[in-house]
């Protein structure tokens, strides 16, 4: 572990709601950083040491059609967690009173590493005091911790929606932060960079990560099948399940939220 790069994984999103496939790609992203590195004199150097998993749900003001109120789906992606040692939730971006973008959520969590009390409440605090392990080692890692942007591949193709994007934001998101995409099935995330100049001069700082194991779990056919009454065990787990429940949520009520809305980033880049 000397040496290595401490490193912490960001995913934003709705989470509407929290399902295997999201908490499988922190998995999956860990997995692939862990196994990064270059043969320094015939030893093989590791070179990041992910210390910590963030999920962010957006705020209600994004506008998304079906979108149910931020306290449900924090409180669901807390019970998910619950059994994770490094992943954590963190309602910042979901209690703003507008919606936020990536690069503003980026920029906070960014400026919370670089407080030297940045553990305090964080995920990994929460960690040391069920476990009871030592916060000296905790806090042994060389320097501030990395923060990338944990995404589906299929967010690469966000960055040519007209009018979505701001050009320095992009630029930044990639070549200051960094991502690590999962990509499934057949997305080609190669071509996605390949098309871009931006994500090709930044490239160094993509890391692909590729799902063999075929997942095709989606939250929207999940909200489809609670509304139509038909099971969704093993797509969730059984606490968000008995959460939704309790809440009555995902009704043919709740899915007509926002309809008809324009994307608040559509919105914003057009004012």
């Amino acid at each position: 572990m000397v040496g290595r790069i401490p490193l912490v994984l960001l995913a934003c999103g709705s989470f509407n709601p929290i399902t295997h496939q999201h908490m499988r790609l922190f998995e999956l992203a860990r997995d692939h950083l862990h196994q990064t590195g270059c043969y320094c004199q015939l030893l093989y150097c590791r070179r990041y040491k992910v210390i910590e998993g963030i999920v962010s749900p957006v705020s209600d003001e994004y506008g998304k059609k079906g979108l149910v109120s931020a306290t449900h789906r924090v409180a669901m992606s807390r019970l998910a967690l619950e059994t994770s040692n490094w992943i954590g939730v963190d309602p910042w971006e979901s209690k703003q009173q507008h919606w936020s973008e990536t690069v503003e959520v980026l920029r906070h969590h960014y400026n919370r590493l670089l407080n030297p009390d940045h553990l305090k409440g964080s995920v990994q605090d929460t960690r040391v005091n069920k476990t009871g392990q030592d916060k000296q080692d905790m806090n042994s890692y060389p320097g501030s911790p990395q923060l990338k942007l944990l995404c589906g591949a299929d967010f690469l193709e966000t960055f040519k929606i007209p009018k979505l994007w701001r050009e320095e934001h992009i630029v930044e998101v990639v070549g200051k932060f960094g991502l690590v995409c999962v990509s499934r099935g057949l997305t080609d995330t190669h071509r996605f960079i390949h098309e871009s100049d931006t994500l090709t001069r930044h490239r160094h700082n993509i890391h692909l990560v590729r799902e063999w194991i075929q997942n095709e779990i989606s939250a929207t056919e999940i909200r489809r099948a609670l509304r139509r009454g038909q099971s969704v065990r093993y797509l969730l787990p059984d606490s968000v399940i008995e959460y939704i429940k309790q809440h009555d949520l995902y009704t043919a009520e709740s899915e007509l939220q926002n309809a008809g809305d324009i994307l608040q980033p559509l919105k914003t880049n057009t004012e």
